[in-house]
């Protein structure tokens, strides 16, 4: 079924990325604006589900890496994700007639979105992790044997660059220190696919889900009714803890924002303390020392007023949150999968245990 993107179920959208970015992906508002501004110069967005796309049509992902702490201030000019399109499209030697989302999470749910606008492309309805993680080979089309090369990278200086690697981690190697010395952070053009792979490899619906949360989330406020419930009813998210904000440490290290969320136990969880360690993403979360949530399950905080999902960036002293916890796409959950982004993967000692397994709504 094809049907337009336009500014309203943009603003949906940038919402409800925020909530499945689990705290990663970059600033969505940023994003939001870049989006905004192409759709009223250009128009609305065709959104496509991938089961209308022809077997050998190319479609492409084009989004942002880097530290998202510097997304706030490093403002992109506007050209990079044109000059990143276009560059992986002259590798490949054929027309890409698709852009999709590389990651349902932040920024990077809308900066498709733009291109899509400027170029006048129709968007895919997935996207590559039904969530965000925070490096290049952590996507779905890995475990379906896709590979990220051709690569490119363009900064809002005009820098640009074309990568070929022998597999998904060594690109993340290569274009991480290009990223960094881009400025920590660059618009990236990777995982050209037919949509023959794309229905085999790529997390269907994305783009739908998160207009469906953020929508969610307006209403419930607009009603006055209970804006966590609604989340829970349309995400399937369980309530891991609810907590005042008392602690963030946050440093940029090698391209990524790192660090730890400490909150105390508010209501029922009064008496508990709960850690939340990041890599741009909610890794793990930590009831009194013991892990109740890790990768790849979604670790979400919401303000306890507002539903409003806070990100790594915007963690302040005070805060009060419900943290939630979402079940992962299939894909993950597969030996396969946890290899790629299981608690392990990320220096935990710990076995990944499904959040529906230590919760009950």
């Amino acid at each position: 079924m094809r049907r337009k993107i336009g500014l309203a179920e943009l603003e949906n959208i940038a919402m409800g990325a925020a909530v499945l970015g689990t705290g990663g992906g970059g600033d969505p508002y940023i994003g939001k604006l870049m989006a905004a501004q192409a759709i009223r110069e250009y128009g609305p967005v065709e959104l496509v589900t991938v089961d209308e796309v022809p077997d050998d049509d190319m479609t492409v992902a084009i989004a942002m890496m880097g530290a998202p702490t510097v997304m706030v201030e490093k403002i992109p000019g506007g050209r990079e994700c044109i000059d990143t399109f276009k560059a992986v499209q002259s590798f490949l030697g054929k027309p890409i007639k698709y852009v999709y989302s590389i990651e349902a999470g932040g920024i990077n749910s809308t900066i498709p979105i733009t291109l899509a606008a400027q170029l006048h492309l129709p968007l895919l309805d997935l996207d590559g992790m039904g969530r965000a993680f925070p490096e290049i080979q952590m996507v779905t089309h890995t475990l379906f044997g896709i590979t990220a090369t051709p690569f490119t990278m363009a900064d809002e200086k005009g820098n640009s660059a074309v990568l070929s690697t022998i597999d998904n981690r060594w690109m993340e190697t290569f274009a991480r220190s290009i990223a960094v010395n881009m400025g920590a952070t660059a618009h990236i053009g990777c995982y050209a696919a037919t949509g023959k792979q794309q229905r085999e490899a790529a997390v269907h619906g994305t783009m739908s889900l998160a207009e469906k949360i953020g929508a969610t989330i307006f209403k419930a406020r607009a009603d006055h009714a209970n804006v966590l419930r609604a989340i829970q009813d349309v995400t399937g998210a369980f309530l891991v803890f609810h907590g005042k904000l008392i602690d963030v440490q946050r440093r940029t290290v090698a391209g990524f924002a790192r660090g730890e969320a400490i909150l105390d136990g508010i209501g029922v969880d009064a008496g508990s303390q709960m850690t939340i360690e990041f890599q741009n993403e909610n890794l793990i979360a930590k009831r009194d020392g013991a892990a109740v949530v890790t990768v790849p399950d979604l670790i979400t905080m919401i303000e306890e007023d507002t539903g409003e999902p806070i990100t790594t960036e915007q963690l302040r002293y005070g805060y009060r949150v419900f943290v939630l916890g979402i079940p992962s796409h299939e894909h993950w959950r597969t030996t396969q999968g946890l290899k790629v982004v299981g608690p392990r993967y990320f220096g935990y000692d710990v076995d990944f245990t499904p959040v529906e397994q230590r919760f009950r709504n």
